[in-house]
């Protein structure tokens, strides 16, 4: 494991650990994890090429799971790396691939992938990081698919949406929640916002495993994706519903909620990059299947109304939310 800290790397982990698995996790050792002490600890930067070919080049491995490669030098080096030394790389990439793409309608299927890129939005441009992300890794998923055309390196890229999971580190889905908990309104802006479509961390944790226990899936990319969609005001309902506490809902222009710098803290849900996936080839040629978004959100929510309650940096600003929530 390429990574392993953070939201959905402790799950892969203890999934493989469960399956019999010798696991090794190479990262920096800068963020703490609760990963058992059996698992094996290996140390280093990977934006270093020369520190990730220390520790693992010269070893076999039957199966690579990479959380952290972002860009196509990155995928270069892998590629070098781990030539004939692995059974299987399965890389963790991104719905964003998608939002780059001129011309696309929702949901995304992977035939949607070819085609041409928007251009670069200014540099000074809010949304330039996030279109460098979706063009960075493509850049990635294309050096892969080279190298099984001419080398029949064994990797299968599965494209995410939003990950919700009870590690999101980001908390999103923890920062509504404490919001619903406090009683005051939510601010979400005036229009309706793209639809939401995530995917429940512990599902991507199961395809990985049904991907790595047979052969199958290698040079393919593959949505991963629940299956219900719904709206922001949907999803809140629900929310409140399991909680339980009335939703109290304040649209307000996003215009203001960017200006005022509420945006994304009060709403990380209503951003304007958020893929929506068809998950229809996963279920076909691997058999996925996805835990209803009922069911996982009242995971959540167990979970989080269990443990003490935390604070969050999306939270910070609630003061100022609820005055703003006042003068509507």
């Amino acid at each position: 494991m390429i990574g392993g800290t953070r939201n959905l790397g402790p799950s892969i982990v203890q999934t493989l650990l469960q399956r019999g698995d010798r696991v090794a996790v190479f990262n920096r050792g800068q963020t703490p994890d609760d990963l058992p002490a059996g698992v094996e600890r290996l140390r280093g930067d990977r934006n270093a090429p020369e520190q990730l070919k220390r520790a693992l080049g010269g070893r076999d491995f039957d199966l690579v799971v990479d959380t952290t490669l972002y860009t196509g030098p990155e995928a270069e080096a892998v590629v070098e790396i781990f030539a004939d030394r692995i059974g299987r790389y399965i890389f963790l990439s991104t719905g964003q691939v998608y939002l780059v793409r001129i011309g696309l309608a929702r949901p995304y299927t992977e035939e949607d992938y070819p085609g041409p890129v928007m251009p670069a939005p200014p540099r000074d441009d809010t949304q330039y990081e996030s279109w460098l992300y979706g063009v960075d890794k493509r850049a990635a998923e294309d050096v892969f698919t080279r190298a099984w055309e001419e080398t029949k390196f064994p990797f299968t890229s599965l494209r995410l949406p939003m990950v919700n999971s009870e590690r999101d580190h980001y908390d999103r889905i923890y920062g509504y929640f404490l919001r619903l908990k406090d009683g005051g309104p939510v601010l979400i802006p005036e229009n309706a916002g793209l639809p939401l479509r995530h995917v429940y961390g512990e599902d991507v944790a199961r395809a990985i495993m049904q991907l790595s226990s047979r052969d199958r899936g290698k040079g393919r990319a593959y949505n991963l994706s629940q299956d219900e969609t719904l709206t922001l005001h949907e999803f809140l309902q629900m929310l409140a519903e399991m909680m339980p506490s009335p939703p109290r809902i304040v649209r307000v222009a996003r215009e203001e909620l960017e200006q005022r710098g509420l945006l994304p803290d009060c709403s990380p849900f209503s951003g304007r990059w958020m893929s929506s996936l068809d998950n229809r080839r996963s279920k076909e040629e691997v058999g996925i299947a996805y835990t209803p978004l009922r069911t996982y959100l009242q995971k959540l929510v167990d979970h989080f109304q269990a443990a003490p309650q935390r604070e969050i940096e999306g939270y910070k600003q609630r003061t100022r939310e609820l005055e703003l929530a006042k003068s509507r």
